[in-house]
């Protein structure tokens, strides 16, 4: 529920967003080069298709925060351009709160919001304010309510000292908080954010996605996050949804994915010296060797046993076990057949 008694009207109990064999195709002109072939495309233009969405299925429940991964030109801006009803798709069907997304219902727009980081809906001449009271009335909110909004997320972003201030005088950390809070500032129920922590320091990054946890917290809405930070899914997702050449690969929890791609673990060790004749190969297989520093891989229902073998046969300073990077766990996927 959100504050002031406004309830976000979709049950619990049904998908917030659905997709059903959801494609999107582009017709892209071809030409040879040189003055012959541009004057014979003026008369006849050939093209292509390219599939940039492919039979995309999913569907997203009330309150999720969903991490949607892929690398660039996977599909994932073209999906979330379908669903905030930027795009028409080729073929199939989406729901979003109950609503076809192409129709742009003002009614659906209402209650969706699309934030893309390297996009600004922010006037560059005017102090934030202005354009957060713009939108406002754009979408025919209340005004003390509208006050109320804004001091509330002001407080969560900390941006007060800043809304007066021109936003070409805004640093990129401070003006994308403040893109971030000019899109909710009419409460949606679902939050798209494409790449919202692109540019910004590890500082604001940080800022960034504890804002998003209270916003999500404390009103209940649903999120679908695009990022190529793995910091960003880490520490939002408990699902994540991967694409690749327009298709999905996976969608499930992130320790299901980390279990099915990467059934290992990393050991880290510092030794007191280095070994003469190498590591032992029963101990584990060595990722990487730096003098006194070394990196094994061991599977997961192994760990125990080799930590031991390990204290037990070795002249061990420090010794620490780790999951694989996320970011090596998701790019396996992208080299994994369906």
């Amino acid at each position: 529920m959100a504050p002031d008694g406004i309830t976000f009207a979709y049950h619990a109990h049904m998908p917030v967003v659905t997709t059903a064999n959801l494609c999107k195709s582009f017709r892209v002109p071809q030409r040879e080069p040189g003055l012959a072939a541009a004057l014979r495309s003026v008369f006849r233009r050939k093209y292509t298709v390219t599939p940039a969405v492919v039979d995309v299925c999913f569907s997203i429940e009330p309150g999720e925060i969903v991490g949607f991964l892929g690398p660039n030109g996977a599909g994932k801006t073209t999906t979330l351009k379908m669903l905030t009803g930027l795009l028409h798709p080729t073929s199939g069907t989406a729901s979003v709160l109950g609503h076809t997304p192409w129709k742009r219902e003002p009614a659906y727009l209402r209650r969706i919001s699309l934030v893309m980081g390297q996009r600004s809906q922010l006037n560059w001449d005017l102090p934030a304010m202005d354009s957060f009271l713009v939108q406002l009335a754009v979408y025919g909110v209340d005004d003390s309510q509208g006050r109320q909004t804004i001091d509330e997320l002001a407080e969560l972003l900390e941006l007060k000292e800043l809304l007066k201030k021109p936003v070409r005088n805004l640093s990129l950390g401070e003006r994308m908080k403040c893109e971030l809070c000019l899109s909710l500032l009419h409460r949606p129920e679902v939050l798209f954010l494409d790449e919202p922590t692109i540019g910004v320091d590890i500082t604001m990054q940080t800022r960034i996605r504890q804002f998003i946890a209270d916003y999500n917290r404390r009103y209940g809405a649903t999120v679908i996050l695009t990022s190529h930070y793995m910091a960003d899914v880490t520490a939002l997702c408990k699902r994540i949804i991967v694409i690749n050449h327009g298709a999905i690969l996976f969608d499930g929890p992130l320790a299901a994915l980390v279990d099915r791609i990467a059934p290992f673990k990393l050991i880290a060790i510092d030794l007191e010296r280095e070994l003469p004749n190498g590591l032992p190969p029963h101990l584990g297989e060595v990722i990487t060797a730096e003098a006194r520093k070394l990196t094994l891989r061991v599977p997961k229902d192994a760990i125990a046993a080799a930590t031991s073998r390990i204290l037990a046969e070795l002249p061990v300073l420090d010794l620490t076990v780790q999951d694989p990077p996320i970011e090596d766990v998701i790019t396996s996927v992208f080299h994994v057949k369906k």
